[in-house]
């Protein structure tokens, strides 16, 4: 990069996310072609010098961080604001009763642990609601972003900074819609979902993942839950309230798809292009797996495409300087 007064500062990595994820380092300006082959130790070694923020450190997320930690990420970045409860000790990975009994930070617990993998920290937990400046802000300093939450309006959020700032996107999923017999509540089926999301692309938006009117849903139910209580869907499993699912077998199907189509765009190892899944779901009941192509959705501009950190961020007053924590 050049400064108004000639003055130059080198640029150590130029990386463009499209339906391929692109690494241009420049100590390896002479061999531009060469890249990593998949599953490699010539990947773990890129992925040393990358850094990973995961969204959400519970149940997709505690499998999904388990993973980029242990595929070799130099630096992973956690944001979660909830803490360990005995409910969920059944899917968070790296969880445990005294955990639980002390309202442990998820994102804390979760560091202690996995940072022991390294003569040195590698982890760096966010204690906060991905809606607070402290989380966007950390969250724009990675490589790519795993979106593992269960609320829309972080989903939202995730949208807004993956095109604020130029990143990729993976979007994770899960649910068990039921149906109702003659004699009981059945299981209709068992699902994951997930979406890859690049700047200039399709948004989660776009998609309908969320939309205007299931924020506002949100909003009210999380303002007045009483009033929503036989409204909105409790955990999981749908129409059926369950505070602690037995689903860590669904969330680790789900979070190995979620990673695996990260190492998919940036080390390519399909038969097929990469635009043909933009969006990947699988049904375990049926033990059918159907993909769709970024062609199958239309990209609406957005004002929020490159920004970076300009105020207020991510186009949300919420989150101006004026903010505190």
């Amino acid at each position: 990069m050049y400064s108004p007064n000639g003055e130059v500062t080198p640029v150590d990595l130029v990386s463009v996310a499209g339906d391929d994820l692109h690494f241009w380092w420049r100590d390896g300006i002479a061999f531009p072609t060469l890249r990593p082959m998949a599953f490699t130790p010539a990947m773990s070694q890129e992925l040393g010098r990358l850094t990973a923020c995961v969204i959400g450190v519970s149940g997709t997320g505690s499998v999904t961080a388990e993973q980029v930690c242990r595929l070799g990420f130099g630096r992973v970045i956690g944001i979660d604001h909830d803490h360990v409860e005995e409910k969920n000790l059944n899917r968070i990975l790296n969880t445990t009763l005294v955990d639980a009994q002390g309202a442990q930070p998820k994102v804390h617990v979760f560091a202690d642990r996995i940072n022991l993998l390294r003569p040195n920290p590698f982890f760096t937990p966010i204690d906060a609601d991905v809606m607070t400046r402290r989380a966007v802000l950390a969250a724009s300093q990675a490589d790519v972003i795993f979106c593992c939450v269960d609320k829309l309006r972080a989903r939202m959020v995730a949208d807004r900074l993956a095109a604020a700032f130029l990143l990729p996107l993976i979007d994770v999923g899960v649910a068990i819609p039921t149906r109702v017999t003659p004699n009981e509540l059945a299981i209709a089926e068992v699902t994951g979902r997930v979406d890859f999301v690049f700047p200039g692309g399709s948004r989660l938006a776009d998609r309908g993942v969320y939309t205007s009117a299931s924020l506002q849903a949100e909003a009210l139910a999380e303002a007045d839950p009483a009033a929503h209580a036989d409204q909105v869907k409790a955990g999981y499993i749908h129409g059926m309230p369950e505070q602690g699912p037995s689903v860590i077998t669904l969330n680790m199907r789900a979070s190995s798809a979620c990673v695996m189509e990260f190492i998919a765009r940036a080390y390519p190892f399909r038969q097929q292009s990469n635009r043909s899944f933009a969006r990947t779901r699988f049904m375990l009941a049926e033990a059918f797996e159907e993909h769709e192509a970024e062609s199958a959705f239309a990209a609406k501009s957005t004002p929020l495409l490159g920004i970076g950190a300009a105020e207020p961020l991510l186009g949300l007053p919420v989150l101006g300087p004026q903010e505190h924590e």
